[in-house]
């Protein structure tokens, strides 16, 4: 694939806040956790959808309609903590999972933070840790925020590497790069997805 040529692809960048952390459930599973916000940007409608976990069931159209599910950590750690909830199974549907692209380039992880500031100059707003302290406060609205942000930052992120096949990070004081293989992004994986709702 050429550098600067996107396909269309009907993709959804999405992120969850929780409301509780790892040491708190004394497990290291994801599905352990229980979801208090998620957010989706559809590429097709460019809208962006925030919703509570009361409210997940407006967000499996949007996401069973999408030719890829993008995300940061989101085969670790969001897509088997939102198929806890899903009536189908999310691992049908085709995964680009940008840190495990990052981390098979460069060797280890690194966070989103780091990637924003040094590719797109945009900075995530506040962390999981604030959000679940937020949660525990009733304050719903600024992890609604938050968590809109955070897939704001992703999508462009993603677009950016999409584009020109690598993003960077902040190492020190300088910007290094990190050449990402997006050619699977881009090939169609069909899929007959189990759809146990009817819409």
């Amino acid at each position: 694939m050429l550098h600067g040529t996107i396909f269309l692809m009907h993709y959804v960048v999405f992120d969850l806040e929780t409301q509780n952390i790892f040491q708190e459930v004394g497990s290291s599973d994801p599905t352990a956790l229980d979801i208090s916000v998620a957010t989706v940007y559809d590429s097709e409608t460019e809208k962006y959808t925030t919703v509570t976990i009361n409210e997940l069931e407006k967000i499996w159209p949007i996401i069973e309609g999408a030719d890829a599910l993008v995300g940061y950590n989101s085969n670790h750690f969001d897509i088997p903590l939102l198929n806890k909830y899903y009536p189908g199974d999310l691992s049908q549907i085709k995964s680009i999972d940008l840190l495990e692209d990052i981390k098979s380039s460069l060797g280890r992880r690194i966070r989103l933070d780091s990637v924003a500031q040094a590719t797109i100059g945009a900075k995530k707003s506040a962390d999981g840790l604030q959000a679940v302290r937020w949660w525990k406060e009733g304050n719903i609205k600024d992890i609604m925020k938050y968590c809109e942000q955070d897939v704001r930052v992703t999508k462009e992120v993603f677009e950016y590497a999409r584009k020109h096949g690598h993003v960077k990070f902040k190492d020190g004081t300088r910007n290094r790069q990190i050449l990402l293989d997006t050619a699977h992004w881009e090939e169609k994986q069909e899929v007959a997805m189990t759809h146990s709702l009817f819409f």
